[in-house]
């Protein structure tokens, strides 16, 4: 089975220093939407929570030898599954970023996590269990 996906956008971002996690992050930056899909974030506003999922575009090919690595953070060696490296065998990565502003095609977030020219691959709510389902 091949699968193929194809980006429906990418960040921008000035930042150099990039942390290695969203919920450590105050950096800002956009969310460069291709024009085609600009009618999907139409009802994104001001202050939600999106979850981003994107392509970690510089990670090196996968190797079995990267199924347990050594985090910076951890003072043990981890199961690639259990951590958030880019060294993945599928490198998709997932952040939890907040809208600052939408303007036509381009979101405006803080919270990146993830470097200048990463291809971004769906965008998706964060559910609240009060707001989307009624009991």
């Amino acid at each position: 089975m091949d699968l193929v996906m194809k980006p429906i956008g990418f960040v921008q971002t000035d930042a150099k220093d990039i942390p290695r996690h969203w919920s450590l992050s105050d950096v800002e930056g956009k969310l460069i939407i291709d024009k085609k899909y600009q009618d999907g974030i139409k009802d994104i506003k001001s202050g939600n929570d999106i979850i981003v999922l994107f392509f970690f575009h510089k990670s090196p090919d996968f190797s079995p030898d990267k199924l347990i690595q050594f985090p910076r953070h951890h003072s043990q060696r981890l199961g690639v599954f259990s951590i958030c490296s880019p060294f993945r065998p599928n490198p998709i990565g997932m952040s939890v970023v907040r809208v600052l502003k939408r303007r036509d095609n381009i979101l405006h977030v803080k919270r990146i996590d993830m470097l200048d020219g990463t291809p971004i691959l769906d965008i998706k709510p964060v559910v609240k269990k009060d707001i989307w389902f009624k009991e």
